[in-house]
């Protein structure tokens, strides 16, 4: 292995804590990776890692080689890029799948055919997740984000909107206002930082007005949860373009028009402790361009 694979390698070590996980990543047996650190190390005649039964965590000197490392693997793929005028590399990326789908995935051959040597891995998710820890470059997500330690991008804010199916209004009635729900029932979107469900969240006079309704489903995604509404198992919030097929069908129906939740952000966040490569400022300047007119995403005063 050169010189520079094996700095890669080092890298990659240090941010998942792992041998076996960054020998996946690099497309290297473990033994292999195992054997080229253990060279680094009597080359530099330090110890750089210290390992446990669980984790890899670097040693002083170890983390003080990690920050050389990173700063060098950057400047080797800017001047790359630069010589080239394209990026090159893997962009791993967290994003909830129906955004996957329905937004990233139709624009991404514009991306790929304007840098042919990037790859883009595209996880999904809704939870949220140790960027370093599993070797994710960024993560696309909703709500506030402010007391996030990565770095929080705003892409703009997505109106939302309440839903039901049309059985479910036949039977409960449909609202007029958030007073009218006594005896309605909503689809409990359970919350990854408190583990409990989101109360329904509405618009009124200015003021946000929260109701906590019973829930007798309670689900963690959103694609859950939208077929969990279509079955008129309750009320449902979610941006109004996560329901739009379905408002065009009929499958389910806007209710309580006149108070409606308020829009939630949308950012790209990715570590603050590590130099951001071209390759992922590329895909999250491409992020930015491609998201927000495809979502019609409203202007956010704190982007």
């Amino acid at each position: 292995m050169d010189r520079l694979a094996t700095l890669n390698l080092f890298v990659r070590i240090v941010d998942r804590g792992s041998f076996s996980a960054a020998a996946a990543d690099c497309g290297i047996s473990r033994p292999v990776a195992t054997s080229a650190i253990k060279a680094l190390e009597q080359r530099l005649g330090t110890r750089l890692l210290q390992r446990s039964t669980r984790h890899v965590q670097p040693t002083v000197e170890g983390e003080a080689y990690y920050g050389r490392c990173v700063a060098i693997l950057a400047e080797i793929e800017d001047a790359d890029r630069s010589a080239s005028g394209s990026v090159a590399g893997l962009v791993r990326v967290d994003v909830a799948g129906y955004l996957a789908r329905t937004v990233l995935l139709p624009a991404l051959p514009d991306l790929l055919e304007r840098h042919p040597a990037l790859r883009v891995h595209l996880g999904e998710g809704e939870r949220f997740v140790d960027l370093v820890r599993e070797g994710v470059d960024c993560v696309v997500r909703a709500g506030d984000l402010t007391d996030s330690d990565m770095v929080v991008r705003r892409l703009g804010s997505m109106e939302e909107t309440t839903v039901a199916s049309p059985s479910y209004l036949a039977e409960h009635g449909t609202p007029n206002s958030p007073d009218d729900l006594h005896g309605h029932h909503m689809v409990g979107f359970v919350s990854s930082r408190t583990g409990q469900p989101l109360p329904l969240e509405f618009t009124r006079d200015g003021q946000v007005v929260e109701v906590a309704l019973p829930a007798r489903v309670l689900v963690g995604g959103a694609d859950t949860s939208a077929a969990a509404a279509r079955l008129g198992l309750g009320l449902a919030q979610a941006p109004r373009y996560r329901f739009a097929d379905d408002l065009a069908s009929g499958a389910l129906i806007e209710v309580l028009t006149e108070f409606p939740p308020t829009p939630t952000p949308l950012s790209v966040l990715y570590p603050s402790n590590r130099q951001l490569s071209p390759r992922v400022r590329t895909f999250v300047d491409w992020l930015v361009e491609t998201v927000k007119p495809r979502l019609k995403l409203g202007t956010d005063k704190t982007a």
